[in-house]
This record gives C-alpha cells, sequence and structure tokens, in this order.
C-alpha cells in the first residue's frame, strides 16, 4: 500500500487496523496492469486476426476501432463524467460525416449559379425571422408578444416557402445522376474533423439549452427525437448532400495515398520486391513473376493506405484521450463529478447545475461529431441511408459499459473490445452453424433455419458479452477509478 498523508494519521492507522476496508472499496483498488494487460490481449486478437484472416482485414477492424474509441469517449464525457443519457449518438455522427461534404468537396458551380442566390436569398429570411422573433419576445409581454411571434413565424414561412423551394427544384435539376447539390468549400478534409466537432456541438447547444435542466427522461427523448430529425433531413434534402444517393470520391488526407498512384511509384515497387523477395525468387518464370508482383502491390498498397490512416486515426485518438484525462483530473473534473453523483449538494455549494451540464453535453457531442468525420474520411462517401440507431447509438453505449463508464482508458478498451468483437461474430456464428449442421439433412427445416440465423448471429454473440461483463465486471473492464481525497 503506498503512502500516503492520510495513511500516516494515527486515527486513520488505528481505524483501519479495527475495522478492514469493506468489500467494494478493496474492489475498486486495481491493479496497475490490469489496463496494460488489457490492451495487449486486444493487440494479440488483432495480429491473430493478421495472421489466420488476412492483413487488411485486420487493419480494416483497427481503423474502424480507433474511430469508435473516439466515439466512446465522446459519449463517456457525458455519461462516465456527468450523468447524461444521449441517445442521440447517430444524429451527431451523422453531421460529422456531412460535414466532411460541406467543407471537403468542390463547390458544383452550376449548381450555384443555378440556386445560389435563392439559398443566399432564403439564409436571409431565416435570419430575419429569428430575429425579429427574437426582438419581440424581449419587447412585448403577454398574449400580444404571443400573437405577434405567431403571425412573424405564419408570414415568414409563406414567404420563405417559395423562394427556398424554387432554389431547391434548381439545384437538384443540375445533372442529378452525378450532383444534383451545391458542393462544399474545398477545403482539406482534415479541416472536416473540426467542423465535424463544431457542426455536433452547435446542435448539442441547442438540445441542451431546450432538454437540460429537466429530468434526464427528457434528455434521451430530445436527443433520440433530434437524431432520427437529422437523419431525415439528410435522406431527403438532396441539394444538401445528394439525400440516399450519397456523395462519392471525398478527398483523402495529406499523408494518406490513393492505390493506383502509389503502385505506380517506384520506391513502393523496390519495397514491396524486397520483402517478397523469396516468394519471387520462386517465381518458375517471367511471365508468373510479374503476376505475383502485380497482386503483391495491389494487396501492399491497400495495406499501406490503412496502415497510413491507422496511424493518423491514432494521433487523433490519443490527444483527445490526453484531453480528457487532464480534464477528468482538473478542478473542472472533479466538479463534473461530484454533480453527476449528488446534484443537490452540488447545487447548495453554488454550481451551476444546468450551464455545466450544457458545457459537458457540448463537449461529448463535438469528440462524437469529430469520430463521425474521420469514418466518412475513411469510407471516402458519405452515405446518410447506412445510419441506424443500431450501429450508431447502441453498439457505442455498449462500448462504454463494457470498457467501464467513468474511465477514459475503458472507453478506448470498449471501443477495440466491442468492434472487433462486432466484425469477427459474423463469420464465427457462421463456423459454428457449419459444425452444427455439417451432419443435418440438408433439406431439413433446422438445416434451413441455422442458415437463416448465421448472419445475425452477431446480435446474439453482442447480448452474451454484454451479460457476461454485467456478472462479472458490472463497472466495467477498466472500471472507474475512485479518489478518496
Amino acid at each position: 500500500m503506498s503512502t500516503t498523508a492520510k495513511d500516516t494519521d494515527p486515527k486513520t492507522e488505528t481505524a483501519e487496523a479495527v475495522a478492514p476496508l469493506p468489500t467494494a472499496v478493496a474492489q475498486k483498488r486495481q491493479s496497475p496492469w490490469r489496463a496494460p494487460l488489457a490492451f495487449l490481449a486486444m493487440g494479440a486478437a488483432l495480429v491473430a486476426v493478421g495472421m489466420f484472416q488476412s492483413l487488411p482485414v485486420a487493419l480494416a477492424i483497427l481503423n474502424m476501432s480507433l474511430i469508435s474509441a473516439v466515439m466512446a469517449m465522446g459519449l463517456n464525457l457525458q455519461w462516465g463524467y456527468a450523468g447524461l443519457f444521449n441517445a442521440g449518438v447517430m444524429g451527431f455522427t451523422a453531421l460529422g460525416g456531412l460535414a466532411a461534404v460541406v467543407i471537403s468537396h468542390p463547390p458544383v458551380w452550376e449548381a450555384l449559379s443555378a440556386g445560389g442566390r435563392g439559398m443566399a436569398l432564403s439564409g436571409v429570411i431565416v435570419i430575419a425571422i429569428i430575429a425579429t422573433t427574437a426582438f419581440l419576445a424581449t419587447a412585448l409581454k403577454g398574449r400580444l408578444r404571443s400573437l405577434a411571434i405567431f403571425v412573424v413565424i405564419v408570414v415568414g414561412y409563406v414567404v420563405l416557402r417559395p423562394v427556398f423551394g424554387d432554389a431547391v427544384n434548381a439545384i437538384e435539376a443540375v445533372d442529378p445522376a452525378r450532383t444534383g447539390f451545391i458542393g462544399g468549400l474545398g477545403l482539406p478534409i482534415t479541416v472536416a474533423w473540426l467542423a465535424g466537432g463544431v457542426f455536433a456541438a452547435a446542435v448539442a447547444w441547442l438540445i441542451g439549452k431546450v432538454a437540460l435542466g429537466l429530468r434526464s427522461d427528457y434528455l434521451a427523448i430530445a436527443t433520440l427525437g433530434i437524431a432520427e430529425i437529422v437523419i431525415a433531413v439528410l435522406k431527403n434534402e438532396d441539394w444538401l448532400a445528394r439525400g440516399v444517393k450519397n456523395v462519392t470520391g471525398l478527398a483523402r488526407p495529406l499523408p494518406v495515398p490513393y492505390e493506383i498512384e502509389l503502385q505506380q511509384k517506384q520506391w513502393f515497387i523496390d519495397l514491396v520486391s524486397r520483402f517478397h523477395a523469396s516468394a519471387l525468387a520462386a517465381a518458375p518464370d517471367t511471365a508468373a513473376r510479374e503476376v505475383m508482383l502485380r497482386q503483391m502491390l495491389i494487396d501492399g498498397a491497400s495495406s499501406y493506405v490503412k496502415i497510413a490512416y491507422a496511424i493518423l486515426f491514432t494521433v487523433v485518438l490519443l490527444i483527445i484521450l490526453a484531453l480528457c484525462v487532464r480534464a477528468l483530473n482538473s478542478p473542472w473534473g472533479r466538479m463534473m463529478r461530484a454533480i453527476r453523483d449528488n446534484e443537490e449538494a452540488a447545487s447548495a455549494m453554488g454550481k451551476d447545475i444546468k450551464a455545466r451540464h450544457l458545457q459537458i453535453f457540448v463537449l461529448g457531442s463535438a469528440i462524437i461529431g469529430i469520430a463521425g468525420a474521420m469514418m466518412t474520411t475513411l469510407d471516402g462517401q458519405f452515405t446518410p441511408g447506412t445510419y441506424n440507431p443500431l450501429r450508431f447509438t447502441f453498439l457505442i453505449w455498449v462500448m462504454v459499459i463494457v470498457g467501464g463508464s467513468g474511465n477514459n482508458l475503458g472507453a478506448v478498451l470498449g471501443g477495440f473490445l466491442i468492434w472487433f468483437v462486432w466484425v469477427e461474430a459474423e463469420p464465427a456464428g457462421r463456423l459454428i452453424v457449419q459444425l452444427m449442421s455439417s451432419n443435418m439433412d440438408q433439406n431439413s427445416a433446422l438445416y434451413h433455419h441455422l442458415q437463416d440465423i448465421a448472419a445475425p448471429f452477431r446480435l446474439f454473440v453482442m447480448g452474451l458479452v454484454l451479460l457476461i461483463v454485467m456478472r462479472f465486471a458490472p463497472r466495467g473492464l477498466l472500471p472507474e477509478k475512485v479518489r478518496h481525497s
């Protein structure tokens, strides 16, 4: 046991000698090797995938695990630090993806020429409606204020509808098979990562101003509803990001090359040739050697790009992790945990509960938005139809719960572990079903039933993992460290 000021106090020593620590308190004292061993085991699992499946599969899991870990840290900031239930992770992730389009895609000048003025005029009308409403809300009182605001909103909508509708129709009519939207600013994609955080933070601020300060279930309902609204807008407003027609061909970060260009670089050809020198030397003739080298270049370029992404995502993860750890150990972090544990006591001490909740809710949502922009960058396309609550809300919550809410390293570990299980559960399910049905009649109903449940087997595995962790580690694999002053 380490020696602290509390341990050296004679009264404390006497109390501990008379009454041993309760079991619950003793369990909170974690082994310092627990986290390193957990991450070492996770690394060994990824290495095993690279050895027994393929290196590209292992690297693909690694990249999505890094992004998932960032998302989990954003949710952990809200739930683990402040106890805020965010059921709209999907919406903030999608806003990050939208930022990748708005910031990095080149502008579509034909569409802007056709409907740009109408869009600008629509923006002016919206700003005028908001400004007029805000002025009336402060200048008038009673029923007159309500009536005036109602009239302004109705008149503003009547004026806005034809202007906005004509602009949208003009934009979406410009080569709808390839574009049909306004495009973006054409800036580097890494700028979009920060913009994704800003987009998500802005929407989180609006939600927080309305729902925070009320009961926690109102916040859950508000975040879930706003997330569905965001997805609905992205799917139906083609002028913004092509809707369900998707935006493809997004730019890559500067350090990440394109595979086809990399395969033509002489230094890369020499590197692959040296790495596979023995296999190439065993080729029977020159033609066979060229075929082997061509396939090696294709596989090597794919792995090189994934490694470049992994390095970039790791840098972002470490920066956010360092900031979150610093925040957790600061007076601000101790204040947030005090508010989480006892709002009444914190309020009695003069803390503004709603303002602090709004602050941390915005910060956590911004981190989720950054992760959403990173994921769209990795995919190279923005597909609003793929955002669903199971993948982008439920799974992130499982990562935080399994890893250990309130512990930043636990959120990172949960991101890696749950995504790994999510990806590997399907092939594992198919293998189990294959072993179970190997001696069955292929025309039997049971055989067909087993084949049908092989693909969704991952859902059973996820539930099983969650139950096991909740049974044997109810506070997560890496529980929050409780500090006693």
